[in-house]
């Protein structure tokens, strides 16, 4: 709920408006974890709230430590029994965590691990905030940037994101800048003209993994709702209308969309945009039977890139030891369930 939100709630129970702004700051700045810690509200209020209120919490279910890097993956158990992953990754500049927006995923992208065990839920602003949370519990780190590239399509959950982001942003809380979180969406294009509507000056990042429509038909379902022409006629009203750079995630799978031919479509595609590429060795999923490019022609494939204008990096693996990308210790969970801590 929002302070607004809080209010109404405060003056239906007869409670003094000020409280609300009180509640507000124990969950989203202090981030307490039951109404019990909640030292400056009426006991009554508090024993009122536990009655009628929940404060979302997870349980650990594995924290899996880096030993390369200090990046850290945890496997959350909801309180329903669903689990849901976060990765918290350290970098140079600060730390960010990359979080999930739902259980399991829709949309059947063939290389992707999250959506082989299939959908089951959106995550409401609750669950997908105490992803940023718990990590700060536990570290005691600050976290300065977020990315919505985990678990499930962000903008297939519309409603609970931009309620999420708003609670993340409120000045009474975490005051986190929406210029430090980036969405990564499949390309919903509907709702990217939504989002580009609202102006929230997010980092918008497309995963697009194919430089033309027969190939991204065969490897992401959505492309045969959404063509490659339709998508980026959104991406450029939505650079349009935030003059914000969007980013375009290509994971280079062998054999795939990885030719030198590919690497030239993708630079004719993007041409003229305000635009980066961000160029991702593919990760082995076993149901897909896919392989990552080999870095020589991974480093062809970028150099074919910025040799057209086209701003292209290759993403630093974090957390390899520890399988850290999205989707693999969810699924280890449900065939097996987990309850050590590593």
């Amino acid at each position: 709920m929002t302070i607004p939100e809080l209010e109404g709630l405060m003056a239906e129970w007869g409670e003094p408006k000020f409280r609300a702004k009180q509640l507000f700051q124990w969950l989203h700045a202090r981030r307490a974890l039951s109404f019990d810690e909640m030292g400056n509200l009426p006991l009554s209020l508090r024993q009122k709230l536990a009655g009628r209120a929940a404060v979302t919490a997870f349980t650990t279910e594995r924290k899996l430590v880096s030993k390369l890097d200090g990046t850290i993956k945890y496997l959350y158990r909801l309180p329903d029994g669903e689990y849901v992953e976060s990765v918290f990754m350290r970098y140079e500049h600060g730390n960010s965590v990359c979080i999930s927006t739902q259980v399991g995923c829709k949309m059947g992208c063939s290389f992707c691990a999250s959506t082989k065990a299939g959908f089951v839920r959106h995550l409401s602003p609750s669950e997908i905030l105490e992803q940023v949370y718990a990590p700060l519990r536990d570290t005691g780190e600050p976290v300065g940037s977020l990315v919505l590239m985990g678990i499930g399509e962000p903008l297939d959950n519309y409603d609970n994101v931009l309620r999420f982001l708003e609670l993340l942003n409120a000045p009474e809380g975490l005051n986190m800048s929406l210029r430090h979180v980036s969405l990564s969406t499949c390309g919903l294009v509907d709702r990217i003209y939504d989002l580009a509507d609202r102006n929230l000056q997010l980092t918008l990042s497309i995963s697009l993994h194919a430089s033309n429509d027969r190939v991204r038909d065969e490897i992401m379902p959505v492309n045969r709702r959404y063509k490659i022409p339709e998508l980026l006629k959104a991406c450029r009203y939505y650079t349009d209308k935030t003059h914000r750079r969007i980013s375009y995630e290509y994971s280079l799978i062998r054999g795939v969309n990885d030719t030198p031919a590919q690497a030239e479509e993708l630079a004719g595609l993007l041409k003229g945009m305000l635009c980066h590429v961000n160029l991702i060795p593919v990760n082995y999923v076993e149901e897909a039977g896919y392989h990552s490019t080999g870095r020589a022609q991974i480093y062809a494939f970028q150099k074919i890139l910025m040799q057209h204008g086209i701003n292209a990096t290759i993403r630093r693996t974090l957390g390899a030891d520890i399988s850290a990308a999205c989707g693999q210790l969810r699924r280890t969970a449900i065939q097996r369930p987990a309850k050590e801590t590593d």
